[in-house]
């Protein structure tokens, strides 16, 4: 993944956020920068689940002053490439948040996912929709482009899904606080490395935390 993006035709930087994973990332990652040096490591000691492990990176990345910020999954369920879209999006439409779309136009553009993942996947979009009221097709998607102001201004700190929800939250405060969200169609593919993360406990916080996250909001002055 390192060398795929390290290669494309704009230039970027990456960071690896690892939570002290039993595979070995952290070592492989260290061995990498003396070749790419473009290529940053943030270790963690402790599991503290998704959601943390990206406010971390996206506190690193606003500290150094980056104006775009990207995340994606190292797994290649999201393609490297689409990584340019996402930017172009951002700086042509101009989306102040570009997201990699699995469901544009009541499509479905995933490959290899069992029918019952697809499923639960898409109607869990249309569940979050009914509760928010947004009209983000891809709910949950995980492959993002933000213009730093976006994360200056929402407050990470207030963020409180830790699982995929996360993703969730992120797109219905953006949007609260007046940014343009645009959904960039790619096609999402089975991971070809590493092991999935769901679990019931994060399909629960999915399902009942959604309805908090909007009751919290009526309470919330997104200034």
């Amino acid at each position: 993944m390192i060398r795929k993006v390290c290669g494309l035709e704009f230039e970027t930087d990456i960071l690896i956020v690892d939570d002290g994973s039993p595979d070995g990332t952290a070592d492989v990652v260290k061995s990498l920068q003396s070749e790419f040096q473009q290529v940053h490591l943030l270790e963690r000691t402790e599991k503290n689940g998704l959601g943390t492990a990206y406010i971390h990176g996206f506190k690193w990345c606003l500290e150094h002053n980056y104006d775009f910020i990207f995340e994606m999954d190292c797994d290649f369920s999201h393609n490297p490439d689409d990584l340019v879209s996402l930017h172009e999006a951002c700086l042509s439409q101009p989306a102040d948040v570009a997201v990699g779309s699995r469901y544009v136009n009541h499509l479905v553009n995933v490959v290899n996912w069992p029918m019952g993942r697809v499923l639960l996947s898409y109607f869990a979009s249309m569940y979050v929709r009914f509760i928010t009221r947004m009209s983000v097709m891809d709910t949950t998607a995980g492959f993002v482009c933000y213009r730093a102001e976006v994360l200056r201004k929402i407050e990470l700190d207030k963020i409180k899904f830790r699982g995929y929800a996360f993703q969730i939250e992120m797109k219905f405060t953006a949007i609260k606080y007046g940014f343009k969200l645009v959904e960039v169609p790619i096609i999402f593919t089975d991971r070809t490395a590493g092991t999935s993360k769901m679990s019931k406990g994060i399909v629960k916080e999915a399902l009942f935390g959604v309805i908090q996250m909007k009751l919290r909001s009526f309470f919330r002055n997104y200034q």
